[in-house]
């Protein structure tokens, strides 16, 4: 078996790693990915069916936890994606710290009720920040940063008005357009946010990428309100869209409770199993448990 590393030139945070035999048969990959911030990398590892339980997942979750702690990472988190992976993970020592639960919404079906609440208004913009609001939804938007992740390592990275335009800028470049949908408290400032990624073609189904409300804003029904509106609004906008993808932490019950309520049904679950490195930079770091 013989492990080839690679790199992604447009992505430099990602690396992987092909496994083959001796005739140059491809095995099985890994990718990590690295952040810009903070000590929490997350990893993929693929094995062809026919060739698992032949030490090929080991040799690539070996040659990620190496790399990753030579980038003094502390914690890597992986998903499982297939049937069989999960006891993988168990035997190789890396623990079960999350479980998400996949929901969509059929638009076709989907009957919002909005119930404005009292001393907000709400506002909507597509791609990029308006200038007037990107100080003020940048400091909103670590309001996702204490959400329930159960026992997973999570650190939140800082945001700045440059970070809003990057991740706006990277959504356009693939084509798709970025929706957000935002609170405006008495004084102005944003109190709470939901943004939904629509696909180049317009059709298909649209994905959430995350729902916030500031601490001090919480337990008057923003969310549902944001989300209602932002439901209404799609359907007009993108007449050809079929549906909106969610994930949502087990533990996050206050989300899960808000999109059962607009309509969204369970379509399937995962687990998030987390691997703790043992000192970063030192040999014993690319052993597990």
């Amino acid at each position: 078996m013989h492990l080839t590393p690679l790199t992604d030139p447009a992505r430099r945070g990602r690396l992987a790693w092909l496994a083959a035999d001796d005739d140059g048969r491809p095995l099985g990959t890994a990718f990590l990915w690295l952040p810009t911030v903070g000590r929490r990398a997350d990893v993929q590892i693929h094995v062809h069916p026919a060739e698992r339980r032949h030490g090929v997942g080991t040799r690539l979750l070996e040659a990620l936890t190496a790399t990753a702690a030579e980038h003094d990472m502390h914690t890597l988190l992986f998903e499982p994606v297939r049937p069989g992976e999960d006891g993988f993970c168990v035997a190789r020592g890396l623990r079960l710290v999350l479980a998400l639960t996949y929901t969509r919404l059929t638009l076709r079906d989907a009957s919002p009720v909005e119930t404005p609440v009292p001393g907000y208004r709400l506002t909507h913009w597509e791609g990029t920040v308006p200038a007037e609001l990107a100080e003020t939804f940048a400091r909103a938007r670590p309001a996702m940063d204490d959400m329930p992740m159960g026992d997973a390592a999570y650190e939140p990275e800082p945001w700045d008005v440059a970070r809003l335009h990057m991740i706006a800028g990277a959504v356009a470049q693939r084509g798709e357009t970025l929706c957000t949908t935002a609170a405006l408290g008495p004084d102005g400032e944003i109190a709470g946010f939901t943004e939904l990624v629509i696909p180049a073609s317009g059709t298909g189904d649209a994905q959430h990428y995350g729902t916030g409300v500031l601490p001090a804003h919480r337990g008057h029904g923003l969310a549902r309100w944001m989300k209602a509106a932002q439901i209404s609004l799609v359907r007009e906008r993108f007449p050809r869209l079929e549906g909106l993808l969610a994930d949502t932490a087990d533990s996050n019950v206050a989300m899960r409770r808000t999109n059962e309520s607009l309509g969204y049904v369970p379509t399937h679950r995962s687990l998030l199993y987390q691997l703790e490195l043992a000192t970063a930079g030192s040999p014993t770091a690319a052993r597990t448990a």
